[in-house]
């Protein structure tokens, strides 16, 4: 059942979803009815994000799909409702993982070193930059999880190493069959993480990485313990955004009814890694 609080932040947040948003926060206090301390402790606490942030997001959004399809760099900024083109730029590394320019080329300049190796879950494709890695993922085989590379990054140069070349592709695969029992060596320090994503994203992903092996949480609790009780949605989408499989382990979230949910790289491979994970924990315990 929703509150008239509850109604009040879906007027405010329908708001921002207009092009023509207001951009201060008097003005969706006054569509909220509430006073804008309470309005900025309310959103933050129902969505995860204040509501400058979530129509800062909207808009890097909205400049992501047009650059996508091919628009102008510069009608795409302004189009997606950002005053000056600078302030893009200076943010667009951290959100776009590159500039606008190289996104709406394909990822053309940016320059991705890859290698696969075959796991108990499948085939496994780890992907790096020059500044971290940038992708993770799980497959029935090499051409699938090429596919979804070049899908991502069509101009990108991509440029696929043999295993013992290239020191972080290396270091992520001996973490993972460490973590996961394949392999008694130490576990290697973790190389740094090049991935695109809201500061929201982050919070959960982090949250995700504090959850012991061998424990699951709900789209609920986590969020409860994110100290945004009403935001389990928005954890789903940051679940569901995440590109870096088993270093971000989505796959220990679950439904509120305790069913697995589902699993962006398959369902039986999560019941799976958790079975294995389960074990781990309970012959270390």
């Amino acid at each position: 059942m929703t509150t008239p609080t509850d109604d009040a932040l879906e007027r405010v947040r329908l708001a921002l979803e207009k092009d023509e948003a207001p951009a201060d926060l008097a003005s969706l206090a006054a569509i909220a009815g509430l006073s804008p301390t309470h309005l900025q402790r309310a959103f933050r606490r129902r969505f995860g994000v204040s509501p400058a942030e979530y129509a800062r997001e909207r808009r890097f959004g909205q400049l992501r799909e047009a650059l996508r399809k091919g628009a102008a760099v510069t009608d795409a900024v302004y189009d997606a409702g950002f005053g000056s083109g600078s302030r893009v730029y200076e943010e667009s590394d951290r959100r776009l993982g590159m500039t606008p320019a190289s996104y709406r080329a394909g990822g053309a300049g940016a320059s991705i070193r890859y290698t696969t190796t075959a796991t108990p879950l499948g085939q496994l494709l780890v992907a790096t930059t020059s500044r971290g890695i940038c992708s993770v993922t799980l497959g029935a085989d090499d051409a699938e999880l090429e596919a979804r590379l070049a899908g991502e990054f069509p101009l990108a140069e991509r440029e696929r190493v043999d295993a013992g070349r290239e020191e972080w592709l290396d270091a992520v695969i001996d973490r993972v069959a460490h973590d996961l029992g394949w392999s008694d060596r130490d576990a290697p320090a973790m190389p740094p993480f090049d991935v695109a994503a809201t500061a929201f994203q982050w919070r959960v992903w982090d949250a995700l990485i504090r959850i012991p092996r061998g424990e699951t949480l709900s789209y609920g609790e986590l969020a409860a313990k994110l100290g945004v009780p009403k935001a389990a949605r928005a954890i789903g989408r940051a679940c569901g955004s995440n590109k870096l499989a088993l270093l971000v382990p989505c796959h220990r979230i679950i439904r509120e009814d305790g069913s697995l949910g589902g699993w962006r790289w398959g369902l039986e491979i999560k019941r799976q890694l958790l079975a294995t994970e389960r074990g781990m924990s309970a012959a270390q315990g």
